[in-house]
């Protein structure tokens, strides 16, 4: 069976690991490539991005570099921060008319052209201990970390960057919509604040099908409910 590349890109202070055991749970022919992001994991010497188009030009390059112009097959998937990064990575492959990817999966991000909630909580500008209690009540970060200033004194300021260059995206096309030619699939928690019109928004986003699933969970589902993500990944992209 020809082999598919899954690219997989971190939610906001997240690491490559956070997709460690999906290799060992998707089948051979999907091999899982999940993005390490400048600034930790192994790339922890690198400068932080100053916006989203500094991630997605440096995403570009990884997936660019690794499928050696394209010729192969692949898939993008992204949660949260990850999905926006995704989104607009995605379009830079069109823009640069290079073979898009066969599927798309976009977890925890509504649609990008769908204006969020004015009254929607800033956290990268909270102070100290206030962006510490609300990354806590977030979820995504193991409790104990906060238990270690030496770990804070690396995750803090990646979180809060991070947060920054997803925060201060806007969408740069105006009323235009550029939708892919292929699939795409959307994950989103039942307890997450995204309205309707967010998630099916994304419709307007393919030419092809567009699927939205629920999982049980606030924004970071993905922790929990990992293996009917990787169900609904593996029939997308095997029975393509």
């Amino acid at each position: 069976m020809k082999k598919i590349t899954l690219f997989c890109l971190p939610y906001a202070g997240g690491t490559a690991m956070i997709y460690g055991k999906w290799k060992d749970l998707l089948p051979p022919s999907i091999d899982v490539f999940p993005i390490e992001l400048a600034g930790r994991g192994k790339r922890i010497y690198e400068p932080l991005y100053e916006n989203i188009r500094e991630a997605v030009d440096d995403t570009f390059n990884i997936i660019k570099t690794h499928l050696k112009n394209f010729h192969s097959h692949y898939a993008i998937f992204g949660h949260s921060m990850g999905g926006l990064i995704a989104y607009e990575t995605a379009l830079k492959i069109k823009e640069n008319h290079f073979p898009g990817p066969s599927h798309i999966f976009f977890s925890g991000r509504g649609a990008p052209h769908v204006p969020r909630k004015q009254d929607r909580k800033i956290f990268h500008t909270l102070p100290g201990e206030e962006f510490k209690k609300e990354i806590i009540e977030l979820g995504g970060t193991p409790k104990e970390f906060f238990d270690h200033p030496e770990l804070m004194e690396i995750l803090l300021p990646i979180l809060r960057n991070d947060m920054k260059i997803a925060e201060t995206y806007r969408y740069p096309y105006g009323d235009e919509i550029k939708p892919f030619d292929c699939d795409i699939t959307v994950f989103i928690g039942k307890g997450e604040e995204v309205t309707a019109d967010h998630m099916f928004g994304w419709r307007q986003h393919t030419l092809g099908v567009c699927s939205v699933h629920y999982f049980e969970g606030e924004h970071f589902f993905l922790n929990d409910e990992y293996m009917r993500i990787l169900a609904i990944i593996r029939d997308a992209l095997l029975h393509h």
